[in-house]
């Protein structure tokens, strides 16, 4: 470890971001009987965070928001990373885990209208910002009217840049508002059957060094098993499609007396063609139950369907 008594917590800089990690330090206080000073946030500059002027699909994907937070844990400058579920590869670097996650947020996307306040509501031809081609794609295919350019920046940027009229509405996710308590900003929340999640939206994941026997059994402790079962299911599923920030994927699983349900979806980036799938399947089976849900849509859109534009 870093330091024989201090856990050195790595996050990105964002306000969302720190905020989780607070959430993770405060769950870890709360379980092992810790004072705040046993812990210290070490914020990490991604280069994701860095590069704003352009699509994540044409600079690198997910990887650019956990890569250098990731360097630091291997080499020891910190303990744990705290990072957005969503925003994670489907598998880490050789001599890290992904060894926890907490119980999930709520996996609704929210819309946040300037103009109008539904998307039903927006006038032909209004123009939605969002980073997320999921996004862009469901709303192509909601609204094929509407004008639909890339938003990066964190949250505050976002809105603001909404209140300075650069586009008409932004989607963002109700989670990450939820947790900075600015959940009235939204102007209609998005449900998930017409408006399904990224994998592994609204969770926090916690990552660590294998081997790390301490840092792992105090993870241990706040981790979540009916999130940990509903992720594994959303995270086979992406694996199987090979995802990432190149390919618009949804997908949302639920749990209910030891039997998971997984919703899957792929569509194109112009939201022209779309393939779902529901798996139900009992919990202990996740895993197997997401990859095949994956070639269920994979078996769907046929060959060629990624040609041109896919991972």
């Amino acid at each position: 470890m870093a330091s024989d008594s201090i856990i050195r917590i790595g996050t990105r800089g964002s306000q969302l971001a720190q905020a989780q990690a607070s959430e993770v330090r405060a769950r870890l206080m709360a379980a092992h009987g810790l004072p705040e000073e046993a812990f210290e946030i070490e914020v990490i500059s991604t280069t994701g965070d860095r590069i704003l002027d352009r699509p994540l699909s044409e600079v690198g994907g997910k990887g650019l928001f956990t890569k250098e937070i990731e360097a630091a844990l291997l080499d020891g400058r910190i303990d744990i990373a705290a990072h957005s579920s969503k925003d994670m590869a489907t598998a880490s670097p050789e001599g890290l885990e992904v060894s926890a996650y907490l119980p999930r947020e709520d996996v609704r996307d929210a819309f946040i209208g300037r103009t109008a306040p539904t998307i039903a509501e927006l006038p032909h031809g209004a123009t939605i910002g969002s980073a997320s081609l999921r996004r862009q794609s469901l709303l192509k295919r909601l609204r094929p009217d509407l004008k639909v350019i890339t938003f990066r920046g964190n949250v505050q940027s976002r809105l603001r840049k909404l209140e300075e009229g650069h586009v008409d509405a932004t989607l963002l996710a109700l989670a990450g508002l939820n947790r900075m308590a600015m959940s009235d900003v939204a102007t209609e929340i998005l449900e998930v059957d017409r408006f399904p999640p990224a994998p592994g939206q609204g969770a926090i994941c916690i990552q660590n060094r294998i081997g790390d026997e301490r840092v792992h059994d105090l993870v241990a402790a706040i981790a979540d098993p009916w999130t940990t079962v509903a992720l594994t299911a959303e995270r086979a599923f992406l694996a199987e499609l090979d995802g990432s920030c190149r390919t618009p994927i949804a997908a949302h699983a639920v749990l209910a007396d030891g039997t998971i349900t997984l919703h899957g979806m792929i569509l194109t980036p112009d939201g022209s063609q779309m393939h779902e799938t529901r798996r139900t399947g009992i919990a202990t089976e996740a895993q197997a139950l997401g990859r095949l849900a994956g070639r269920d849509v994979l078996d769907a859109a046929g060959p060629g369907f990624f040609d041109g534009w896919g991972a």
